[in-house]
């Protein structure tokens, strides 16, 4: 794996005098930073005696109130303050909402990176893209492995979820034993053959567990969770119903699993494979490198050949299941992709559900392609998505496999807490030792018991554009304003003498066109002019006074002219 380039890092002055200050205790903490009460940003902190393990590091996508921004991932600023003390980030597999946040973070905190081959390998892709020139301290590790770090031990087990080299983790501490299942399934018929390690489990929990975390993503779901095998029907009747027709299918750009198995459907009937959006692409060619995924060369198609084969014998994988500006699958939804043209003869099926906060994008996006005139199969009308995380009966498994001490249930909004945090106790966890949390909360354990006794800064930091921005409420706020309202702004010339040089020059974006508002043009012109005379020559030696007095004239007129019911300066 290619690493480049030099580390970059953020001065914490003051915080080695804090640190100094800090005595050793013998109290483990468990410190969440990301991932309760939410469905994304996953990452928390586990300490002892100054002494940090980091696990995982993810992002989280926008909801439709974060105007303008990409994604959002934890704000570290606890760890950076403590950055030598940090032994070290596990990341469980090589998701966005476990992975995303690492470009931004990994070279501020500038510590050894521990994960399975593919999960570092996503890592890699991510880090390549957005840090070039930074110089990652990888260390790869397996199922089965158990690493020294610091005071904490940590012995990975593997976990089927939805993409290949997941792991769940013991952290065995001088107080005891933390297991974090990760994200996790009990799929007794996984694509890749590698099943949840329960013995692995099972054996920390003849040993005695502290506290576990647990996947709390399905716990109102009852039974078990379908495994991924039962995507294989459909894929079947879709390619057998439309022999001869093109067909598109959208899924998760990380989900090798429902690759591999339109990899393998396409082979039984003929159809050759391309894959369509950067995140798709790259993911593949990585999974085909590493033996993660397989297929036939020949079976394979680049992108930009898909018009030389019939529509029957091509299917297009593609990102946009989530309905993500600029993806593929929006793209041609909107009859803006360079190389292909949706139409009657296309079928389109989406291999997903919505996440959270998505629905609307994934709603329009599903509406564009009928109108387009093809065949869309989505969730309302096949099975065409099976969830990645246990439900609650695996959940149970789970309690009688590891019998932990402490629970806090993890990974989850705050009803799916609450719901996990009340099936702990039905299977026998005392509720005094069932905590749920928010991001922030410190868990602290003394070796007489446990309590939340501190609350640490751990809020959401919002990357903005192709680059971080950490944006205050404030931003926020005043785009929404803008959207609303919209905007006047105006520009004008002063002489030397601080006299107006011809005629202030307007310009709106979503309040008016002043081209066709010719009167507001010229009263407001008339509001200006009168402002700049009653201040004479200090309009130029008080420049600020002036600013201060033009918008207030501006926003008491366009107050009176009634277009808009709030005007702000």
């Amino acid at each position: 794996m290619e690493r480049q380039g030099v580390c970059m890092v953020r001065s914490t002055r003051g915080a080695a005098r804090k640190r100094a200050s800090e005595k050793k205790d013998g109290r483990l903490k468990y410190i969440p930073f990301g991932g309760l009460g939410e469905i994304g940003k996953n990452m928390y902190a586990l300490e002892y005696d100054g002494s940090i393990l980091v696990v995982d590091c993810g992002l989280m996508f926008p909801n439709d109130e974060m105007l303008g921004i990409d994604f959002v991932i934890p704000d570290i600023t606890y760890l950076e303050e403590r950055r030598d003390k940090i032994v070290g980030i596990v990341v469980t597999h090589g998701h966005e909402d476990h992975i995303g946040g690492l470009p931004f973070i990994l070279p501020k905190l500038n510590v050894p990176l521990y994960g399975t081959k593919l999960t570092l390998g996503m890592v890699n892709n991510k880090l390549t893209e957005w840090e070039p020139n930074y110089v990652p301290d990888y260390r790869e590790v397996s199922a089965g492995d158990a690493v020294a770090m610091g005071p904490f031990t940590v012995r990975f087990m593997a976990v089927c979820h939805s993409i290949p080299d997941s792991v769940g983790i013991a952290v065995e501490t001088p107080l005891g034993t933390v297991v974090h299942t990760g994200d996790f399934k009990l799929d007794p018929t996984p694509i890749d053959g590698r099943v949840t390690d329960y013995a692995a489990f099972a054996r920390e929990g003849e040993k005695g567990v502290l506290l576990l975390l647990s996947d709390s993503t399905n716990v109102e779901r009852s039974g078990f969770t379908p495994s991924e095998h039962v995507l294989a029907a459909t894929l079947d009747r879709i390619f057998r119903q439309y022999r001869s027709r093109r067909v598109v299918i959208a899924t998760f750009a990380s989900n090798i699993h429902r690759v591999q198995q339109v990899v393998d459907a396409a082979a039984r009937f003929n159809r050759k494979v391309a894959f369509m959006g950067r995140s798709m692409v790259k993911n593949v060619d990585l999974a085909l490198e590493l033996g993660y995924l397989h297929a036939d060369p020949k079976m394979l198609l680049d992108i930009e050949d898909v018009n030389t084969v019939s529509p029957g014998s091509l299917v297009v994988m593609t990102t946009g299941s989530q309905g993500e500006p600029f993806s593929g699958l929006v793209l041609m939804s909107r009859g803006e992709h360079r190389m292909i043209t949706l139409g009657e003869k296309d079928v389109v099926a989406v291999f997903a559900t919505p996440v959270p906060g998505n629905e609307r994008m994934v709603s329009s996006t599903i509406d564009r392609l009928f109108a387009c005139g093809c065949e869309v199969v989505y969730e309302k009308d096949r099975d065409v998505h099976v969830s990645g995380h246990a439900s609650r009966d695996e959940l149970r498994l789970m309690f009688n496999m590891v019998r932990p001490k402490y629970f806090v249930p993890v990974h989850g909004e705050y009803r799916h807490l609450v719901r996990h945090a009340q099936l702990a106790e039905d299977m026998g966890v005392a509720g005094k030792n069932v905590f749920v949390m928010v991001n922030g909360d410190v868990l602290v354990f003394d070796g007489k018991g446990a309590a939340v006794k501190e609350h640490v800064q751990a809020g959401g930091i919002m990357v903005d554009g192709l680059a971080l921005g950490e944006l205050h409420g404030s931003v926020l706020k005043e785009r929404r304003e803008l959207s609303e309202e919209g905007v006047v702004v105006a520009a004008l010339t002063l002489s030397p003498k601080g006299e107006l040089m011809g005629r202030p020059v307007f310009e709106s974006r979503g309040f008016v066109h002043f081209e066709d508002a010719a009167k507001l043009r010229d009263e407001l012109t008339l509001a200006v002019e009168k402002t700049i005379d009653e201040m004479g020559e200090k309009a130029l030696s008080e420049p600020e006074r002036l600013e201060s007095k033009l918008k207030a004239r501006m926003r008491d007129f366009l107050r009176r002219y009634g277009r808009i019911s709030r005007i702000r300066a």
